[in-house]
């Protein structure tokens, strides 16, 4: 007897190289600044709605959609900051994180042979759900310089064609740390217009904008609203990635294919969390708070680098940076990552590895998301090379 050989609907993926750097790093005792997510811990208010949500019963299956007062609470707070009216019953779905809204987004919309276009560099899990659909991913890379990182919307629009589906935008973005502004989204509005074009907007890292910026959500502009997906994460903004809920919104008539992958690929959302996060967004102050929260890491965190032998790239939103080390070495970047992880002890992911094809720019990424003392440790040992 033996197991019958399966052919793999992706072929080309392997463990992912977040995966590889973590390992990496625990192996020789690292400051993980690789892998984005704290290590610090959420407010012990939100852990007291969740066990009191537990403990009065809360337990069993909530609506597929999602717990109607979370719901609506979430059309509420895109309402109040970027002036949509989402119809909480019809156009928000709660979801099993944003990594489960962006495929759902995808598997419902796009058919075998139509279109995507990523902007890369690119979250990694746009490309292979767009190759799991059937569908074919068109990449357009983001030019960088000393300025930074910004799309190239003239290649963006070359790249249309009667067969694209979908246009997938990040901002703030992983793993660059820019962001979109309203003109990025005019000229956006401007490619699409007269089409049948969807938007799939990754808007996890809404609340960590920088020095004043106001985020630009596809949700404030009208005319890419009433075509788009909109995705965030609560994982993200409350310090709890391990959670696992974020949510969508979109025009009814988009929900509604939207609903019925979501019923049979997750059906609904861990009940207690989902009231736990609605008690706790009764109050704006968290999110409000966190741009400051994050803008005091950040600054102590480029103040630090700013004294190494790195070149920093702007850091206008997310909880990344992203540096040229090409005064330091010539090595690849994986291969950068490596040395910096096991001879300096700080890992870091190499921007390559969110190219469909390792572009190599001499670009790492780091993760300030961690306590002070955290990035200190890591500055101290940066500041050795």
């Amino acid at each position: 007897m033996s197991t019958p050989i399966l052919k793999s609907r992706l072929p080309a993926v392997g463990t992912t190289v977040f995966t590889l750097m973590s390992a990496l790093a625990a192996e020789h005792g690292a400051v993980n600044l690789g892998q984005g997510f704290p290590d610090f811990g959420c407010d012990p208010r939100l852990l007291d709605l969740v066990d009191e949500a537990m403990r009065a019963g809360l337990n069993q299956y909530p609506p597929m959609t999602g717990v109607p007062l979370l719901r609506q609470t979430i059309a509420a707070k895109i309402a109040a900051l970027y002036g949509h009216a989402y119809d909480a019953d019809t156009e928000i779905t709660v979801t099993a994180g944003a990594t489960q809204a962006l495929t759902t987004a995808i598997l419902c919309a796009v058919h075998p042979g139509d279109e995507v276009i990523i902007i890369e560099p690119a979250y990694d899990s746009y490309l292979p759900t767009v190759q799991l659909a059937g569908g074919v991913p068109v990449t357009v890379s983001m030019r960088v310089d000393d300025k930074g990182y910004s799309v190239p919307w003239d290649e963006v629009a070359a790249a249309v064609s009667p067969r694209t589906r979908m246009i997938v935008i990040n901002t703030p973005h992983n793993p660059t740390g820019t962001i979109l502004r309203q003109s990025d989204l005019d000229t956006l509005a401007g490619i699409v217009a007269g089409t049948d074009i969807l938007i799939l907007s990754d808007e996890v890292y809404e609340h960590m904008v920088y020095d004043g910026q106001q985020h630009a959500s596809v949700s404030r502009h009208p005319a890419l609203a009433e075509r788009a997906f909109v995705v965030s994460s609560f994982g993200k903004t409350y310090h709890v990635t391990g959670w696992k809920v974020g949510y969508v919104a979109a025009p009814a008539s988009l929900m509604a294919e939207f609903r019925k992958v979501h019923q049979y690929n997750v059906f609904t959302v861990n009940t207690p969390m989902q009231h736990g996060l609605a008690g706790y967004m009764q109050d704006p102050a968290p999110y409000l708070a966190l741009p400051a929260f994050y803008q005091k890491k950040r600054d102590l965190f480029r103040d630090g680098l700013a004294q190494t032998r790195f070149t920093l790239l702007p850091a206008d939103g997310t909880y990344f940076q992203c540096v040229r080390y090409d005064g330091i070495s010539d090595l690849s970047e994986a291969e950068f990552a490596q040395w910096l992880t096991r001879e300096i002890k700080v890992a870091a992911i190499p921007v390559s590895a969110f190219y469909s094809r390792g572009k190599e720019s001499g670009i790492v990424r780091f993760c300030f998301a961690k306590q002070d003392a955290t990035l200190q440790l890591a500055l101290e040992r940066l500041a050795r090379i």
